[in-house]
């Protein structure tokens, strides 16, 4: 079995030879069974595997998955494929106190210590602690003193868990320079990076206050930091990452031997980029939204392409279903997205901040993408149509008669830009 690779990325780039790892943030079914795959086949491979504060949690999250069905999930999907669980890393990602930050902090605080006990019992050995953001009657950005107090104060709930269940204790990642969890809702100009300064006093603080609540030996298991780097996408464009920007970071670890970066926010990036930033001292990256966007994509490029092929199937039935799912539970977007009408559509089908993706899980939604599904099995697709409405994909997968192959080739094909990174390009 191999090493948990995590514990080795900050050894690794001190030696010259650094190494990465995808964090895949994501719940759609397609694109845990695409990853899963992709690690059955890289016999190598650690597969990481994150959930949000807002996505899983005691109450359900936006799934409706508490931290152990979430487990159960994606175990279950391994079984299938074939996946050794051991290989499976699960993380939790800004766990704090964000899904309640309208209460006031003590109730919000004690329903994140909850939350991250329940991520610890699950299995989860991975833990973002993110206390940054103000509760109710506080400022939206609370001061760092602040921010490491919570965190030591969740911190100690996770040891807690982790000691009465048994096994490893978990490893931590400490920082929250990032947008809150869903990310951004305008479009993005230049984007600064962390100063190095701001970056070295957070891991002080958190270090001198993680001390004095008698957290060393869980300090000693923090091994990375959230900072900005300088990548980003908005609902319209996405920064790419420039590494002269964020040249003070990198040479702050030389500081600190024992840390790395994890870089949020890293959809969109091109392959060089994401090499860069590995090779830079971020070698966690973290995707979600940039392979429910290639998957939807792939169901809208079908849809299109069914409608020209198949009798009886309609005049992009899928796009008109999700219209309407959207439009009747706006909760997930209306905040997000500024407007007309016009352009309000264009970005519940199209932004980069992938909203969409909430209501992949809808019943209704579901079954649209079904009919989809079985309206092309066994349908070879000539290699035209691909290269006209899936121009980015191998003509040739049109002759698989099976849409799952090409749902999975959309994925894979980001994914794929991943592990090249991860690999030093």
């Amino acid at each position: 079995m191999k090493t948990n690779p995590l514990a080795g990325l900050a050894a690794a780039r001190r030696n010259g030879s650094p190494y990465g790892i995808t964090s895949i943030c994501s719940a759609h079914p397609v694109v845990i069974q695409t990853a899963i795959r992709r690690a059955v086949a890289d016999k190598e491979a650690t597969l990481l595997i994150e959930a949000t504060c807002n996505q899983v949690n005691q109450f359900g999250g936006y799934t409706g998955m508490t931290p152990d069905l979430f487990v159960a999930f994606v175990l279950e999907i391994a079984s299938r494929e074939g996946l050794d669980p051991r290989r499976i890393i699960f993380g939790g990602d800004h766990l704090g106190p964000n899904p309640w930050r309208a209460e006031p902090a003590a109730k919000a605080m004690s329903k994140a210590e909850a939350m991250v006990t329940a991520y610890v019992w699950a299995g989860f050995s991975k833990i973002h602690l993110d206390a940054s953001m103000g509760c109710a009657g506080e400022p939206a950005a609370l001061d760092d003193e602040t921010i490491a107090i919570r965190a030591a104060r969740l911190a100690k709930a996770a040891e807690k868990a982790a000691l009465a269940r048994g096994g490893a204790l978990p490893i931590y990642i400490i920082g929250t320079e990032v947008p809150a969890p869903g990310g951004v809702d305008h479009a993005i100009g230049e984007l600064k990076p962390t100063e190095a300064a701001a970056a070295r006093h957070t891991i002080e603080i958190h270090r001198d206050i993680f001390a004095r609540e008698g957290l060393t030996d869980a300090f000693g298991r923090v091994i990375a930091v959230v900072v900005q780097p300088g990548v980003e996408f908005g609902s319209q464009n996405v920064v790419a990452y420039a590494p002269e920007k964020s040249k003070g970071l990198t040479e702050l670890l030389e500081e600190q031997p024992a840390l790395v970066y994890e870089a949020h926010s890293t959809d969109y990036q091109s392959r060089t980029a994401l090499t860069a930033l590995v090779a830079n001292g971020f070698p966690i990256l973290k995707v979600g939204p940039g392979l429910t966007f290639a998957l939807r994509e792939a169901f809208y490029g079908l849809d299109l392409i069914a409608s020209e092929m198949v009798a009886d199937y309609g005049e992009r039935p899928l796009a008109r279903t999700m219209e309407r799912v959207m439009l009747a539970a706006p909760g997930h977007w209306h905040s997000h997205y500024h407007g007309d009408k016009a352009s309000l559509y264009l970005q519940r089908h199209y932004s980069y901040s992938d909203r969409i993706r909430y209501y992949w899980s809808n019943p209704t939604a579901i079954a649209a993408v079904d009919r989809l599904r079985k309206a092309l099995t066994d349908v070879a697709i000539p290699e035209t149509l691909i290269r006209q409405f899936l121009p980015t994909l191998s003509a040739g997968l049109g002759r698989a008669d099976n849409p799952e192959t090409i749902f999975h080739a959309a994925v894979g094909q980001v994914l794929a830009d991943y592990d090249a990174a991860c690999r030093g390009g």
